[in-house]
């Protein structure tokens, strides 16, 4: 028998003064029970209960013993249920990063859903469209947009990609442009986690364009480049769930039709698990399936 069961095994006894009872709770037999306490009296060289035909009763060692150590199993029993708590698709808590626009758009119906299902289900939300450490961070998991994963050091899943498109105001001079290296730097405006400059690698399926965007304006922002863009400021490279107001709004249009970036990637991201805990497998699923339930420009 291993400590932990020994010392819950002598607290109960201590409590219920009977070991036969003390054998019922746990599942054991009453010689088990009476060989455990004998085997913890042994280790500790004294005697901790009194043993007659009629009772059985703590002595004074024992009394000090089960005052002193009750605190600790008492704790222990705490992170134990904890942590198998923790693993069940039913309860625990998750702690989840992800981009400002799904945090906003996407995750309060997704999570809805699934404490619907699973009421006992607790979350913390950090919004931040960066990339996070997390397992420094200590995330459960991590929803990101983003190109390709190069990261070996984490567990990724692609959920989807998601296109983006180069757009400008109907009325600026960027419509009549008929190849994108006519733009110059100061006409690209870029999107950065840092607000610093972006490179664009643009292909029509021969040809390769590299743009260096951002020397004049960046931002962290995809709505705010979206309306710096519809006020003619220059062109922009976007998701579509940036844009797709603007387009049906007529502010923004697409240009360089034929010209496009790489497809972002939307990646769920888990610390380096060897297998993903149930609670967290079970909304990773539950996300993928909801996520095809949004009108979203992805594919």
């Amino acid at each position: 028998m291993n400590d932990y069961k020994a010392l819950r095994t002598f607290l109960l006894a201590a409590e219920k003064k009977n070991f036969a009872q003390v054998a019922r709770e746990l599942d054991m037999t009453p010689a088990a029970v009476t060989r455990a306490i004998a085997a913890l009296e042994a280790d500790l060289g004294v005697q901790l209960f009194v043993r007659t035909t009629r009772q059985v009763s703590l002595t004074t060692d024992g009394a000090i013993y089960a005052a002193q150590i009750k605190p600790a199993l008492d704790t222990l029993e705490t992170a134990r249920r904890d942590v198998m708590n923790a693993n069940k698709v039913e309860e625990g808590r998750l702690r989840i990063s992800a981009p400002t626009w799904l945090g906003k758009t996407v995750l309060p119906t997704v999570i809805a859903g699934f404490k619907e299902r699973y009421p006992k289900m607790a979350f913390e939300v950090s919004l931040s469209d960066g990339l996070v450490n997390i397992v420094d961070d200590d995330y459960d998991l991590a929803i990101r947009i983003s190109l390709q994963p190069s990261d070996k050091f984490t567990i990724w899943r692609k959920i989807c990609t998601i296109p983006r498109i180069l757009v400008a105001a109907p009325g600026s001079r960027f419509i009549d442009m008929t190849h994108p290296g006519q733009l110059t730097p100061d006409e690209c405006l870029a999107y950065s986690s840092e607000s610093r400059r972006e490179n664009w690698v643009l292909s029509d399926g021969g040809s390769t364009v590299n743009i260096s965007a951002g020397r004049t304006f960046s931002a962290n922002s995809g709505d705010v480049l979206a309306d710096m863009a519809a006020e003619g400021l220059g062109v922009t490279l976007l998701p579509g769930f940036n844009i797709d107001e603007h387009l049906r709004s007529g502010k923004l249009v697409q240009v360089f039709k034929g010209w496009a970036p790489p497809d972002l990637w939307l990646t769920l991201y888990y610390p380096p698990y060897q297998t993903l805990p149930p609670r967290i497998a079970s909304f990773s699923k539950f996300f993928e399936q909801q996520l095809l339930a949004f009108v979203i420009p992805i594919h």
